[in-house]
């Protein structure tokens, strides 16, 4: 498929596999389930690391519309290690400017430049399926993944020792066993149905319009959001543009719209040409391309981890659609997920450290729902008390910097700091650096040292990798990094394989590197 372009009319091949016939059901050491964005990253993660995963879904499609379309910049690296980071950003829409208005006015708006020598944009814009299909085209190219499409999980046996997995597919119902499972097959998981286990949080009495709509005009790159609009009063309405001519729409439409109703192009229409007049391009021509209406919930399973089944993205947790916290969250779920599986896989950690998956998540998921629901309670007042605080923070935000810091259009996403993981090493010097155990620092493929200064003899006998940061190059400039890392000559950050910090050392020795290295693997 990799000349096909339009990734919505792309369809998979179903091929019926030897498990089909086998008397007896297969061991495969780790099974994902979904191969939306998530499981994809997940797949190929594993891979990567030399783990043969088998990748199951239901369909034979990439996802239709547009969907998740905002990554962040720490998927953007993630992505990168995966191979895939370039053609997801050549093909996306950097952005680094949103405007906020209130009713008739602008009051105010914010630039996202990305930090000083990252390589990476602060966020892009592009559909689910573009990125489904670029992931697809990578794992489709690794030896270690297999992709059964059209076999759909039926049934789910979680023993001690292995997982048993009843199938669906156009040939019949057949059996296999897995080491490992992940389900990674969205908000409604039959993983996690058929396990009889639940999501649980709050669903948001409101619905909301969503219209991809092609057109051809000449409108800057920039977010744009709504509250009060005489295009939309009462409500509120954001404009975002992606690949392809394609700009994304959403318009609160209350609890009581009708969702059949308010999908239909003569419903659709006006509400499009009134905002595109609001920002003086009421006589662009366009044309819808996808449009849906959703009702959101932020919730979350209470345990990521039942045994040897993990849940992680959206079958494990929701939040709204505000601030890009679903599918980026996701990822990250992914990429610690991955290097942790494949420890366990090939014997080199204790099957505990998926229980460091399961907390270290499940506080990320924690903190998104925190922010999700706070920018919905913003954004949907559900009282006319909380619509005139609302409204008053908005008309002081345009004069008064403090106000600003108050408006919620959703807060956008950032990579969770995991301050409380249990694979952390607390300090024992002083830094004055945001990159403290548990934060995102540098890229790396595995337990890294990073050392500033001659690297010590005994570096030599670590099984790691050891980065002198002057000699490396390896990231901006050595004057740079001292500055992020708040190094001194002989400083020494262990760096995991999800690129967070695990300890930092002033003067690193070789017991300390290998006892934080054995609290990061839990061995």
């Amino acid at each position: 498929m990799s000349d096909v372009k339009d990734y919505q009319s792309v369809e998979f091949e179903y091929k019926p596999s030897p498990d089909e016939r086998a008397s007896e059901p297969a061991l495969h050491p780790v099974v994902v389930v979904g191969a939306g964005p998530v499981g994809l990253s997940l797949a190929i993660d594993l891979a990567q690391r030399g783990v043969k995963v088998l990748l199951l879904d239901n369909d034979h499609k990439l996802s239709t519309g547009s969907r998740a379309i905002c990554f962040a910049k720490r998927t953007l690296e993630i992505f990168d290690r995966l191979g895939c980071g370039d053609r997801i950003v050549e093909k996306g829409v950097s952005w680094q400017v949103g405007r906020v208005y209130f009713k008739d006015a602008l009051v105010y708006s914010f630039n996202l430049l990305p930090e000083a020598g990252h390589e990476r944009p602060a966020f892009i814009n592009l559909q689910q399926y573009h990125v489904e299909g670029v992931l697809a085209e990578r794992a489709l190219a690794l030896p270690n993944i297999e992709i059964r499409w059209r076999n759909t999980v039926v049934g789910v046996d979680a023993g001690a020792d292995a997982v048993t997995l009843a199938v669906d597919t156009p040939n019949g119902l057949y059996k296999i066993k897995a080491g490992h499972v992940a389900a990674c097959d969205g908000s409604r998981s039959a993983v996690r149905a058929l396990m009889g286990l639940e999501a649980q949080g709050r669903v948001f009495r409101d619905r909301f319009l969503i219209a991809d709509i092609r057109m051809d005009a000449d409108l800057p790159c920039e977010r744009r959001f709504w509250f009060d609009p005489p295009f939309h009063p009462r409500q509120s309405a954001l404009l975002h543009k992606q690949a392809d001519g394609v700009w994304r729409m959403d318009f609160q439409l209350g609890w009581d719209a009708d969702p059949e109703l308010e999908r239909e192009p003569e419903n659709i229409v006006p509400r499009v040409r009134a905002m595109l007049t609001s920002i003086g391009a009421g006589d662009a021509r366009f044309e819808i391309v996808w449009a849906s209406v959703y009702t959101f919930a932020c919730q979350r399973m209470q345990h990521f981890r039942h045994g040897r089944v993990i849940f992680a993205g959206d079958a494990a947790h929701g939040v709204s659609p505000f601030g890009a916290r679903g599918a980026n969250s996701g990822v990250q779920d992914a990429e610690n997920l991955a290097w942790k599986l494949a420890l366990i896989t090939q014997g080199r950690a204790s099957d505990a450290l998926l229980d460091s998956y399961a907390s270290e998540r499940e506080a990320a998921a924690d903190e998104n729902i925190l922010h999700s629901t706070r920018a919905t309670d913003f954004i949907t007042p559900k009282s006319e008390v909380s619509r005139l605080f609302r409204d008053a923070v908005l008309d002081l935000s345009r004069d008064h910097a403090f106000a600003r810091r108050i408006v919620n259009s959703g807060r956008l996403s950032v990579p969770a700091v995991l301050r409380d993981s249990p694979l952390n090493t607390a300090d024992i010097d002083a830094f004055d650096s945001a990159l403290v155990p548990g934060a995102v620092a540098a890229d790396a493929p595995d337990f890294t040292l990073l050392v500033f200064g001659e690297v010590p003899a005994w570096a030599a006998s670590l099984p790691l990798k050891v980065v002198d940061i002057g000699a490396s190059g390896w990231l901006d400039s050595a004057d740079c990094a001292a500055k992020r890392y708040d190094a001194q000559p002989g400083t020494g950050y262990l760096i995991r394989p999800d690129q967070h910090v695990c300890a930092r050392w002033r003067t690193p020795s070789e017991s300390a590197v290998r006892a934080a290295m054995r609290r990061a693997t839990s061995c």
